[in-house]
């Protein structure tokens, strides 16, 4: 079995994050929840991340700044991004930089599921193309 459905959670808050972890499992994903840019960063999990959801404003590193960090740094891990206090700039930021959805908080969990397929076939080869 690939090792292609871990989601990683990214989020400072304690419930969201626990939250995201249960419906990620009642899913079928593995998951690993975060509640920091930088310990998603240290974590062994990060190169096995098939899909990224990460809060956009969080304290240290926000969600857009690890998005791009991780370009950067040569992970091109599909990524959902997720806001309590949506913007423009943001939003235009976050398209830019290839994120598969921009998600307001709260978010319907069908949206959710249809970001986290696009993200996941993003990330198989040939997926580009479909």
């Amino acid at each position: 079995m690939p090792k292609a459905s871990l989601v990683s959670v990214v989020e400072d808050d304690q419930y969201f994050r626990e939250s995201m972890r249960r419906l990620m499992r009642s899913l079928g994903y593995d998951v690993a929840a975060f509640a920091s840019a930088a310990d998603f960063l240290v974590s062994p999990r990060l190169a096995e991340t098939a899909c990224l959801i990460a809060d956009v404003h969080m304290p240290a590193m926000t969600g857009l700044e690890l998005h791009e960090h991780l370009i950067e740094a040569g992970y091109a891990i599909p990524t959902i991004l997720v806001t309590a206090y949506p913007d423009d700039v943001d939003h235009a930021r976050a398209m830019k930089y290839g994120a598969v959805c921009y998600l307001r908080k709260p978010f319907h969990e069908q949206h959710l599921i249809r970001c986290l397929r696009a993200a996941l076939q993003s990330g198989e080869p040939g997926a580009e193309n479909s």
